[in-house]
């Protein structure tokens, strides 16, 4: 039992007494004076405060001089029956502004209508506010208000504020638990008065404005604005306010002298690592209007500017995306659907530092549509740009549609600005797809957009704006009701949080723990791949290298040497060309088929037919149960009927090619009654060396068997993708009860395409090594591996730092390590 626990069971033995305590605490208990203890007068001590120390009962003139410089505590009075809260106003309280505190104004300028209310984090109070009219102070309404650290909700005539204390919390509340200024302010309300019978007075719209504001004016302050001799806070710069990642390359401030002349090898070590991606839960609802809420960041941090982006916009109304040649990705396919009825904003793009998850300056923008290549060049290029980025020689940019949407990508950006950085003659520019999202990619971009693939990429993953989400989505809730700047500036107040916490951690231990574990691993893998290359012919392995290097230093120029390059028989195929032998036979007279309808090939063909037929009926029985409608059980009982008429004509022509299977049939022992897909249909695979049989016969099931495994296996591997491009797709884009609920029978459907791919090539692999045995091929058991549950999950390997690997992943090249060239 951990401590914690036994703790709490050591409570509970307590319980009667400490709900006996604060009930006594919810009256006077023995706390009973009959005269004020402070004063020694004969008042009666009738008033306490819950926010002080001392619990004592004082008189009404006492508690007001105790609490002449705490006027925001909470006080109550014993009515004679329980304890009521009063407002220290009705003591005769007030606030002097303009002074110091406990002086009084000789000419004090009571605030419009007497009835200030101030928020604090324990209440909303009731106060009397003076401001100085005396002279002594020339300051304003507000600079008075401020100077005592209360914000003012209006610059004119305030009637109600907040304390910095309640603004301070309230800004870390949201950063850590994503709390909305509604739900805050409903929770001080009801500190106030939970009974919902008290009258306290609603500000929570002048809440938020001082919300907004407050966060706004702290950024300023946090970004030396405050600080700047020559421009004003309005004309602070795009991303100027943005809190930059330390350990990224950025030209004169962190890179060293001579960075430029590193050599190619290594020149990776200052190449900028950058991940682009979209987030469709932060929507926001048709509100408000650019003109009524232009926020107050005009772009200074995450967010682009906003007029400069809607301009730009213009220019792309009517142009239309263009479908993906990869797999189906709903990013590029749905990057014309709307967001849906009531939204302005279909979700939010960013760019983000790939190796260290921050956020990048002007690199945040809002989606109409979809996940438009617009969109996402736009916030590309002037996350390089305002960076001033053009010295930079390499980058590493990461998108899960990198294969699609860096086709005519330069074409785009110079459209945008013909001096881009990533335009530069010298510049070098690798895309990548994040490891997550990789396997739901076809297999050609599974090796070329590859991170563990690709020189200098290091052990990066991509997915940095995927964690940034998880951090940012608990926002969506509030942040679509809100107005478009307001959204902006709250997500920008967010975002910078995020990086700050980002940075603290570099800080601490997590460069230095990245630091030991490359030194360590160095060592590791060396070693490995050492033992590796002693394993194997050298000048496999020179060619190998050779082959690798010319990729590494001109990919466009030079096949990629981790494409597959084996191509995978089909049944079909094999089907075409025994159908074409036999008619080369047939006009050579030399035509052996014992039926005149059904020659060899196709006779073993319709067996395996057979063979699915009877998996697909058994996969069908077991879906039925006891309360199963008679219309489904009297369509699979009709389906089971017409399969015992194709076995039986099967039969026939069985017989004539292989005749002891009239015998076998006799001989078999087992029930009686056997289920329509138990029958033993006594192909040359299954008769093994019971009897002899052709030896043309098994070798044409050799080949479709063959075939049939490498089709089941490829089969699985279209079928685990698939199942990653919905599980994709489901978490973000689906959102309501009904688009689940078809993702999840497409989940289901797809299981049962595993499911029945698994059984074909189990089916295969008992046959093929039971031919192997009859021709007298070895080393088939290594090449067709058992496939346990184990290994049916998507590609995770080669193309992550898992060694690992899934067998039914085909490495060809491994496999010509292990078998050597020309080996069957």
């Amino acid at each position: 039992m951990f401590i914690q626990d036994r703790a709490k069971h050591e409570w509970t033995k307590h319980i009667d007494i400490y709900l006996k305590c604060l009930i006594t605490g919810e009256g006077r208990g023995s706390n009973r004076p009959t005269t004020c203890k402070s004063c020694q007068s004969e008042k009666l001590p009738e008033f306490r405060c819950l926010s002080c120390d001392n619990t004592g009962l004082l008189c009404g003139d006492c508690m007001k001089k105790s609490h002449s410089s705490l006027p925001l505590h909470r006080i109550q009075k014993w009515n004679g029956h329980f304890f009521v809260r009063v407002p220290l106003k009705s003591l005769g309280l007030r606030i002097q502004l303009g002074h110091p505190p406990g002086e009084l104004c000789p000419k004090p300028d009571t605030a419009w209508g007497d009835d200030f209310i101030i928020i604090d984090i324990d209440g909303v109070h009731t106060l009397g506010v003076d401001y100085c009219a005396c002279g002594c102070s020339t300051k304003s309404q507000v600079i008075q208000l401020l100077e005592r650290r209360l914000y003012p909700a209006t610059t004119i005539n305030p009637k109600s504020a907040a304390t910095f204390r309640v603004l301070e919390i309230f800004e870390l509340l949201q950063y850590e638990s994503k709390v909305s200024p509604y739900e805050l302010y409903n929770s001080i309300s009801r500190l106030t008065d939970n009974t919902g019978i008290g009258e306290v007075k609603d500000r929570y719209p002048s809440f938020l404005r001082m919300v907004h504001e407050w966060r706004h004016l702290r950024l300023l302050k946090r970004m030396k604005r405050g600080h700047d001799p020559i421009r004003s806070a309005s004309e602070t710069k795009e991303g100027e306010c943005a809190l930059l990642c330390p350990p990224c390359p950025h030209p004169k401030i962190n890179m060293p002298e001579g960075w430029e002349d590193e050599p190619e090898e290594t020149r990776y070590i200052h190449a900028l690592n950058l991940a682009l991606d979209a987030c469709f839960r932060l929507k926001r609802k048709d509100v408000s209007s650019e003109k009524a809420d232009p926020g107050l960041s005009k772009g200074f941090s995450y967010f682009v500017n906003q007029p400069k982006f809607l301009n730009y916009l213009e220019n792309y109304k009517d142009e239309v995306e263009p479908k993906s040649t990869c797999s189906r990705h709903d990013a590029v396919n749905l990057a014309d659907v709307s967001p849906g009825q009531g939204y302005a904003a279909s979700g939010v793009a960013t760019v983000e530092c790939a190796r260290h998850n921050m956020k990048r300056p002007s690199a945040v923008c809002d989606l109409q549509k979809g996940e438009r290549y617009c969109n996402m060049d736009f916030i590309f290029h002037w996350s390089l740009v305002i960076m001033a980025l053009g010295l930079l020689q390499t980058f590493f940019i990461s998108y899960d549609i990198a294969c699609q949407w860096s086709k005519a990508l330069i074409a785009r950006i110079t459209a945008i600005d013909p001096t881009s950085p990533i335009l530069q003659s010298n510049v070098k520019a690798r895309f990548l797809v994040p490891k997550f999202h990789l396997p739901a990619h076809i297999a050609a971009c599974q090796t070329k957009f590859a991170f563990m693939f690709t020189p200098g990429a290091g052990l990066g993953d991509g997915e940095a704006p995927e964690r940034g989400w998880g951090e940012a989505n608990p926002l969506a809730p509030s942040t679509r009701e809100m107005g478009p700047g307001t959204r902006r500036d709250t997500l920008d107040f967010n975002f910078g949080d995020y990086n700050w916490r980002k940075i603290t951690g570099l800080v601490g231990a997590s460069l230095l723990k990245k630091m030991d574990t490359a030194l360590s691993k160095v060592a590791e893998n060396t070693i490995a791949h050492q033992e590796l290359e002693e394993t194997l012919d050298p000048v496999m392995v020179k060619d190998w290298t050779a082959a690798m290097v010319a990729w590494e230093r001109d990919p466009i120029q030079n096949p990629n040497p981790f494409e597959t390059t084996v191509t995978v028989p089909t049944q079909t195929a094999v089907r075409r060309a025994f159908a074409d032998e036999e008619a080369a036979a047939i006009a050579a007279g030399k035509d052996t088929s014992l039926s005149p309808e059904i020659s060899p090939s196709v006779l073993i063909s319709r067996g395996i037919d057979l063979e699915a037929d009877q998996r697909a009926l058994k996969a069908e029985m077991k879906q039925t149960w006891t309360h199963s409608r008679d219309r489904e059980l009297t369509r699979i009982q009709l389906r089971s009927n017409a399969l015992v008429r194709r076995i039986e004509s099967w039969y026939q022509v069985l017989q004539l090619y292989i005749p002891t299977t009239v015998l076998l049939r006799n001989k078999a022992t087992g029930p009686k009654s056997v289920a329509p897909y138990d029958l033993q249909l006594w192909l040359p695979s299954q008769i093994g060396r019971q009897a002899p049989v052709d030896s043309r016969l098994i070798e044409i099931e050799y080949a479709l068997r063959e075939a049939q495994a490498q089709e089941a296996l490829t089969t699985l591997r279209r079928c685990l993708q698939r199942r990653v491009t919905v599980y994709d797709l489901k978490k973000r884009w689906l959102r309501g009860q009904a688009p689940n609920t078809k993702a999840l029978n497409l989940l289901g459907n797809i299981e049962g395409q595993i499911a029945t791919a698994r059984d074909e090539y189990h089916q295969a692999r008992v046959a093929l090594l039971a031919l192997g045995d009859l021709l007298k091929k070895t080393g088939l058991e290594r090449f067709y591996l058992p496939l346990e549950d184990a290994d049916i999950r998507a590609m995770a390997t080669p193309t992550t730092d898992n060694l690992l690997s899934s067998r039914m992943w085909p490495f060809d090249n491994l496999l010509l390590v292990m078998f050597g060239e020309g080996n069957e």
